[in-house]
């Protein structure tokens, strides 16, 4: 498989996965039960909606590329330095919020959806939908994780890395260090251990790259769902809350991903089209939801189908980064493994992490 396919697969596999919902979804019931008909009730105001759509826009960017860029803009703090006990702490804050999210919002969601009442009985209510999907999810994600760390691992033995990436002296990275460590290697014994230590923390510096770009690709797709949900709907009522809430999940969730972001040590361009991505999803996506307002009902079986298998797989991509890429890579490595206190630390900042996020289930 070629490099550029592999890099490419991620969105081949969601373009393939959105083509087919769309193919498969069924058409609308002829007769649908009365709670599957448009938004009504006392809450319900288009006109009054609409600068709450606005606003929450705003506030979300915001709050977004605050979460995104602080372990990014804190690098220079010394106690925040991906070297420090404290990086390795709100990470696992970070990694619990992320985990919680998956859990607690989008599969529990998605379950919601797929079980609706608007939906025919069979095949949606005789098969679980949201969990089959999830696991085939978390499974894809192992493919293209693994993969994707095979062909970067064989890149950077062959020495194209170094090449294409540039120098540490340039932007922090490690692999020009691993080029020179294996032209040492020849030289002697003592060389031959320095290029097996570089060796060792390039291979680090390639895993930090896989879960960054993977951690990515979930994050956007259920940020443009959730956006998409908030921008078609016209309950004042569920605006206000779902405002508040989406904002503290965007800067947490950001605080993850601005932590892989980190430890990836992009250069300058990738760094800042990951954070843009990042921070302009979720207002793209109620950008996208006020647009078909007039033509998207979320309650529609072509709506709940569509954005219900989007959301469990979204659910087991987050779900896998979590406990595979974040928590056991910290956790079973040797920084970890050395301190039991900083384990114990650690396990409080996910236990406090997961359950602020479980708790924000309360509202959004």
């Amino acid at each position: 498989m070629s490099t550029s396919l592999l890099k490419r697969t991620p969105v081949l596999l969601l373009l393939l996965l959105l083509l087919t919902f769309f193919l498969l979804v069924p058409p609308a019931l002829s007769v649908a039960p009365e709670e599957c008909t448009a938004e009504s009730g006392k809450c319900v105001n288009k006109a009054k909606a609409l600068p709450l759509k606005i606003i929450a826009i705003v506030s979300i960017l915001v709050t977004s590329m605050i979460g995104v860029c602080s372990p990014l803009l804190m690098r220079s703090v010394p106690a925040l330095h991906p070297d420090r006990d404290l990086f390795v702490i709100v990470k696992c804050f970070a990694a619990g919020i992320i985990l919680a999210t998956g859990f607690m919002h989008v599969l529990p969601d998605s379950f919601d959806m797929l079980s609706s009442q608007c939906l025919q009985e069979n095949p949606w209510h005789k098969f679980p939908f949201s969990g089959f999907v999830a696991m085939l999810s978390a499974v894809v994600t192992l493919m293209v994780d693994s993969m994707a760390t095979s062909v970067y691992s064989q890149k950077n033995n062959a020495g194209i890395i170094p090449n294409s990436e540039g120098s540490k002296g340039r932007d922090g990275d490690l692999e020009m260090d691993v080029a020179n460590a294996v032209q040492l290697h020849s030289h002697g014994h003592h060389h031959h251990r320095e290029a097996a230590k570089v060796e060792g923390a390039s291979s680090q510096l390639v895993r930090y790259r896989v879960v960054a770009m993977v951690l990515e690709l979930g994050i956007v797709v259920h940020s443009v769902v959730i956006g998409l949900g908030l921008g078609a709907s016209s309950n004042v009522c569920t605006i206000k809350g779902l405002v508040a809430a989406l904002c503290f999940h965007q800067m947490f969730e950001g605080m993850g991903l601005g932590g892989c972001i980190l430890q990836a040590e992009y250069k300058l361009l990738k760094k800042l089209v990951m954070v843009f991505f990042f921070a302009v999803t979720t207002p793209f996506g109620i950008a996208l939801g006020i647009a078909l307002s007039s033509t998207y009902r979320e309650n529609s079986p072509s709506s709940l189908i569509t954005v219900g298998l989007l959301n469990a797989s979204s659910a087991g991509l987050l779900i896998y980064m979590a406990l595979v890429d974040l928590l056991a890579a910290d956790f079973m490595g040797p920084k970890l493994q050395r301190s039991i206190k900083l384990q114990i630390k650690c396990y409080a900042a996910v236990l406090l992490g997961a359950g602020f996020m479980s708790l924000m289930a309360k509202w959004a």
